[in-house]
């Protein structure tokens, strides 16, 4: 897992690569809406991209992590379907009742039945190597996604200069990013978290949630502000020192949103005294979303040495798929 993280921003120049060659085949009617869906590592990119396109998308984006599809799935609803190992139960039933609606169907997999799918269907659909960990692959569908975004015409920007320009970045800043990744998991050490993202960024603060609990093998939770200060906040007078808080930044959240974020830290520094601030870096939302999620990875790998456990190990999850696999679907 170590190499795979470190080969980030290859994976990106990866992902760019196999998008400069991809044959879209145009949808020959009009999209009024969209749905992501996918689970776990496969699926979070929907959540980040979701976010980080919402001011700009001319439709509405909805992120779907079940076996069901919403009412409103139909023949103009853009459906992408994200599935690295293109075996994940929960997204081909979901695929299987949005065909059944008649909607346009796009795909991002590595292979099994997805892409066997998309290839017999005609569909659109993007594909990386296969054989890894889902976790370790975010880049390709994080770009996947923006790339369809814009190729269906959901967004009129062009997300390549800044994914190209967030390789640069991390490039520049890796050496810095590991000193201060260390650092931070150090300090996140014996508690639990809490990540506290602005409005339009909770999807990374998933990604990095996601990746404590599964690579660090640690129990974490994500909250946004302002939604948290009208409820969760009052949970931290329950709170004490077995909790760290981190706060992740960005200089274009909005205004009123820092404010509240530089208040309720001192809220919270009351309740623990492990409360951080992780800010991003890079000129547009694209390139800060990339800083924040490859720290967060390098933060979860230092944890997982920290805690000294197997970062690769998902037994829990093996053992679920096992019981589900006695049941007929």
């Amino acid at each position: 897992m170590k190499e795979l993280i470190a080969q980030f921003s290859q994976h990106l120049r990866d992902a760019l690569s196999i998008i400069d060659t991809f044959q879209f085949k145009a949808a020959d009617r009009a999209v009024q809406n969209v749905m992501i869906t996918g689970l776990g590592g496969s699926g979070i990119g929907g959540s980040a991209i979701a976010d980080l396109v919402a001011s700009e998308a001319k439709v509405p984006i909805t992120v779907n992590k079940n076996y069901d599809i919403p009412g409103f799935v139909g023949p103009h609803t853009l459906v992408i379907a994200c599935s690295y190992s293109g075996n994940t139960e929960e997204t081909l039933q979901a695929v299987a009742k949005a065909e059944a609606k008649g909607a346009i169907i796009a795909c991002i997999s590595s292979g099994g039945q997805l892409k066997a799918l998309a290839d017999e269907k005609g569909y659109n659909c993007l594909s990386m190597i296969g054989g890894f960990a889902p976790r370790s692959m975010f880049a390709y569908p994080f770009s996947f996604l923006l790339y369809y975004m814009r190729a269906y015409g959901i967004i009129d920007s062009d997300p390549i200069a800044p994914i190209a320009a967030g390789i640069e970045l991390l490039d520049q800043e890796e050496k810095n990013t590991l000193i201060k990744a260390e650092e931070l998991a150090n300090n996140l050490k014996n508690t639990t978290v809490q990540i506290l993202a602005n409005a339009g960024n909770i999807g990374v603060a998933a990604r990095m949630r996601q990746q404590l609990n599964e690579n660090s093998k640690m129990l974490c939770w994500e909250a946004e502000v302002p939604e948290m200060n009208h409820n969760e906040l009052v949970g931290w007078e329950g709170g004490n020192d077995s909790y760290s808080c981190l706060f992740l930044r960005n200089e274009s959240d909005n205004p009123r949103n820092q404010k509240r974020m530089d208040i309720i830290k001192e809220i919270i520094g009351a309740k623990t005294p492990h409360v951080f601030e992780l800010w991003s870096k890079g000129s547009s939302n694209i390139e800060r979303a990339l800083y924040l999620v490859h720290f967060g990875d390098w933060v979860s790998y230092y944890l997982s040495e920290i805690n000294q456990v197997d970062i690769m190990d998902i037994k829990s999850i093996d053992l679920l798929k096992s019981e589900l696999s006695k049941l007929p679907l």
